[in-house]
C-alpha cells in the first residue's frame, strides 16, 4: 500500500485481513448512492449546460427536489 487507507471492505475469505473503517465506508455508499439518484435526472447526466454555473444550479435544483419532501413530512 501506498499510504492510502482502504475503504471498501475486504471480502470475507481474504487470507490477511485488511481493517477497514465501516464509518467511512457508510459514507461513501451514501455519496454514491446520492450521485446515481441525482444521475437519474436527464439534464445532470448528460450535462446539457454551457456553463459551470448553470450546472451547479441546476444540481442544487435536483438535490432540493430530492430532499424536499423528507423535510415536508417531518413538520
Amino acid at each position: 500500500m501506498q499510504g492510502i487507507l482502504p475503504i471498501i471492505p475486504p471480502k470475507a475469505n481474504r487470507r490477511e485481513p485488511i481493517p477497514c473503517d465501516f464509518c467511512r465506508y457508510r459514507d461513501r455508499n451514501r455519496i454514491a448512492r446520492m450521485f446515481g439518484q441525482l444521475k437519474q435526472f436527464r439534464r445532470i447526466a448528460t450535462c446539457y449546460d454551457k456553463t459551470a454555473l448553470s450546472f451547479a444550479s441546476f444540481l442544487n435544483l435536483a438535490a432540493i427536489r430530492k430532499w424536499l419532501p423528507h423535510f415536508v413530512n417531518a413538520a
